[in-house]
């Protein structure tokens, strides 16, 4: 790659217009281009087989683009690119740029987490075994990742059992080796003890040799071997011995438990699985070797607004496998979905394989249930990861003080209440108000309200008649100076904040105004195209950093009463289904109703039955059954 790069440049900073470069400046060739905005920083990143077809791509009919595209190009300045040799050059590129750079318009790949390995210190002369994180050296080999340390420990403590090397620093070592007399761990038999010389370097080798090779995956020619000595033992009337090979198998017995076999022994596999939303994704990577499951690494990485799936998947296996890969390259890796630049992929990764590198998604079968586990995994880590940040108080104080911050709020947003509208056709219009006090949700405040105001599709008037309805519950109720009964709307928000745009944003500003409470009440939107939050008197969206704490709250806050809004409607409509059908009937009451639903499974189930089946329901009257069926214009014959 470093062999006469072409480095070309076009700038245009008038208004913050980019415009397209002259046909003939622009090259054919692979090559990587960079996108700056008027400040000279690089605002995205890419790669392409032909310079000049993928930057014209850029140039064309704006309503065909990705929304995070046009984002881009709207802040775009000037575009610089860098010609290459090869595509695979290109992509190469493309990802040292990224990492240097970190566009906030290409994925964020950090990972901040320190994983145990397992090494083995071939560097030294006396190698050991040990528990190690952070940058690994040369000479030593490295197995893992493991899920946590506490199992890398229970599995070294067995491992050395069977293969007793020394597991001391080399200060203990040397001590032992001055004073001639072997530590605790040669007594119990976890260590051979080289430092006294009760071992010598070849047979000490060849036990390296051994868990080297048990690590590896070779673990059947390892049992054999102590199982035709245990015989050997046996038959010379030595016990002791073979009872010391005996225990030998059953210490790597236990590892091998805690490997499940998954897959055929033949199999070398990389299994990647990940959860995501709009702002994070969860991966976990799965190392299966020999057909067992040897280590695991799962992270949670940002990613960019509208970015598909496809392009994530390519950039976690450039990140993944660019630099000293924990396992190395397997011979196949499995994925949910078929990366971008699939092909090019492939062969990058044969290179560094030197064979063949299949990526493929599987359809069936045990590798197809052996995905979804990784991918369940993945699906539990964010999980896992939202509560954590949910309940990390210094995260909710450093949330609410970046939004009082970014909105130019007056005080701390202790209380905020997030709007959202759910119908299906202007049918069963509902709205629901969920609410957060310091942080955390506040389910007890939750409220739904049925619109009913007019007919049809208008989220505008429906947004405006939950508003009105809540706002002037909560003046009514601080006016009401009567003790006792129940004030379900007593506490106004600090910050209101619907689900929306500019348009909702202007809904709700004018009821807070009608009612006067412009100056108790803080309104905001929040878009979900990229996270944009809107305010009153800006015609641009307010920036809130993407990984920060403030937009994670305000995010949550709005999925919930999306959630809370959809879970409502959909109550509502299945009972309106339900009423305007089975109701009414003579003899099917309320419990008979729901049997009858239950024993079915649906109602459209029930309407595709026949009188001759409901007739052989032997909990149904066969007179409650002809009623059923005459409701249903089912034939009676």
């Amino acid at each position: 790659m470093g062999s006469r790069l072409e480095k070309s440049r076009y700038a245009l900073y008038s208004e913050r217009v980019l415009k397209q470069p002259e046909q003939g400046t622009i090259p054919t060739k692979p090559g990587s281009y960079q996108f700056f905005d008027d400040t000279g920083t690089i605002i995205y990143v890419g790669k392409a087989k032909n310079l000049r077809s993928r930057v014209n791509s850029y140039f064309g009919n704006k309503k065909t683009m990705a929304l995070r595209t046009q984002r881009m190009m709207e802040e775009a300045s000037h575009l610089e690119w860098i010609q290459v040799r090869n595509e695979l050059e290109a992509l190469m590129l493309e990802f040292s740029l990224i990492k240097e750079h970190k566009p906030r318009f290409n994925i964020d790949l950090k990972d901040n987490k320190s994983y145990p390995y397992l090494s083995v210190t071939l560097n030294e002369e006396w190698p050991r075994p040990t528990i190690t994180r952070g940058k690994r050296k040369k000479g030593v080999r490295y197995f893992g990742p493991y899920g946590n340390v506490k199992a890398i420990r229970e599995t070294l403590d067995l491992l050395i059992k069977s293969f007793p090397l020394r597991t001391c620093s080399n200060t203990k070592f040397n001590e032992h080796e001055k004073t001639g007399k072997p530590c605790l761990l040669f007594h119990i038999e976890k260590c051979s003890a080289p430092c006294v010389g009760e071992i010598v370097k070849e047979d000490y080798d060849d036990l390296v040799d051994d868990l080297l090779s048990f690590l590896d995956g070779n673990s059947k020619s390892i049992v054999d071997e102590l199982r035709a000595e245990m015989s050997i033992w046996a038959g010379n009337q030595e016990y002791e011995n073979a009872a010391r090979s005996r225990d030998k198998i059953r210490n790597i017995e236990k590892v091998l438990e805690r490997q499940q076999m998954v897959l055929n022994e033949t199999e070398n596999i990389d299994v990647f699985g990940f959860s995501a939303d709009e702002i994070e994704a969860s991966v976990q990577v799965f190392y299966i070797r020999k057909g067992r499951v040897v280590g695991r690494k799962g992270y949670v990485v940002d990613r960019v607004d509208g970015i598909e799936n496809s392009e994530l998947l390519k950039h976690l296996l450039v990140e993944h496998y660019n630099s000293d890969p924990p396992r190395g390259v397997p011979r196949q890796i499995l994925t949910e979905v078929i990366p971008e630049d699939m092909k090019l992929m492939e062969r990058w990764l044969s290179e560094e394989r030197d064979s063949i590198v299949e990526i493929r998604v599987p359809k069936r079968g045990e590798k197809k249930s052996l995905l979804e586990t990784v991918v369940n995994n993945a699906n539990e880590e964010l999980i896992r990861h939202r509560l954590k940040r949910a309940k990390d108080h210094n995260a909710r104080s450093k949330a609410i003080n970046e939004l009082q911050e970014a909105l130019g709020m007056r005080s701390a947003p202790l209380r905020i209440e997030c709007y959202d509208m759910s119908h299906l056709q202007g049918t069963d219009y509902v709205g629901s108000m969920v609410v957060m006090e310091d942080g955390l949700l506040k389910k007890s405040d939750y409220r739904r309200f049925r619109v009913n105001s007019f007919q049809g599709n208008d989220d505008y008037a429906a947004m405006k008649e939950v508003i009105s309805r809540r706002l002037a519950a909560y003046l009514k109720e601080s006016k009401d100076t009567v003790e006792g009964g129940s004030k379900k709307f007593a506490y106004p928000p600090q910050l209101l904040l619907v689900d929306g745009g500019k348009g909702q944003l202007s809904v709700a500003e004018a009821v807070v105004s009608e009612l006067g409470l412009s100056d108790l009440i803080f309104v905001a939107s929040l878009a979900k195209q990229f996270e944009e939050v809107f305010i009153s008197g800006r015609r641009d969206p307010v920036v809130i950093p993407r990984n920060s704490e403030a937009l994670y709250m305000l995010q949550r806050l709005r999925d919930e009463s999306h959630r809370f809004a959809v879970e409502y409607h959909r109550k509502l409509r299945g009972k309106r289904m339900t009423e305007s059908v089975l109701d009414g009937i003579p003899g099917l009451g309320e419990k008979r109703k729901n049997r009858l639903l239950e024993e079915y499974g649906s109602l459209k189930k029930v309407k595709e039955s026949t009188f001759k089946e409901l007739n052989e329901i032997k909990w149904l009257p066969e007179n409650v059954a002809s009623e059923v069926a005459k409701k249903l214009d089912l034939d009676l014959n």
